[in-house]
């Protein structure tokens, strides 16, 4: 199959609830990127195993960059190719929607934001995701307002 400019648009999220997701999940990201950089002195500070190993082979700020561009790339192909090809009629979008966002504020916002208020937060890592999954469905609900409308899939 060869590269043309008709395919490249797969690698680049439509402007609708996919990208919007994306970019929510991408803050929760730039959080904990950001919050380790400043107060990681130290590769075996890091509670990550994997992101660990990345920072005593790299050193620390090479080793979380790449650590983070490595764990973010796949969510945003998958994000880029999904808002392109998924297109599912509203009686189905009402069910899946709430339930991705779900699934994405648990596992990847409610992980990222307990990696990060770990450093400064000490409470059970338990309350720090809920805390990090409860912020994101806030954002998604309320400043995306993603679930109000007839049809989110072409902003």
């Amino acid at each position: 199959m060869q590269l043309t400019t008709s395919n490249l648009k797969y690698f680049i999220p439509c402007k609708n609830i996919w990208l919007k997701r994306f970019l929510v999940i991408l803050g929760f990201v730039m959080f904990d990127y950001l919050v380790t950089l400043t107060l990681c002195d130290s590769p075996f500070r890091e509670a990550n195993v994997y992101a660990r190993a990345f920072m005593e082979t790299f050193g620390i700020k090479p080793g979380v960059t790449l650590f983070n561009l490595i764990t973010i790339a796949p969510l945003y192909f998958i994000f880029s190719i999904d808002s392109h090809l998924i297109n599912l009629p509203s009686r189905i979008t009402k069910i899946s929607d709430p339930l991705v966002d779900f699934i994405f504020a648990w596992f990847v916002a409610g992980t990222r934001f307990n990696g990060a208020t770990s450093w400064f937060w000490n409470t059970m890592s338990i309350i720090r995701q809920m805390s990090g999954a409860a912020l994101y469905i806030l954002i998604i609900f309320f400043i995306v307002k993603a679930y109000g409308r007839k049809s989110h899939h072409n902003f």
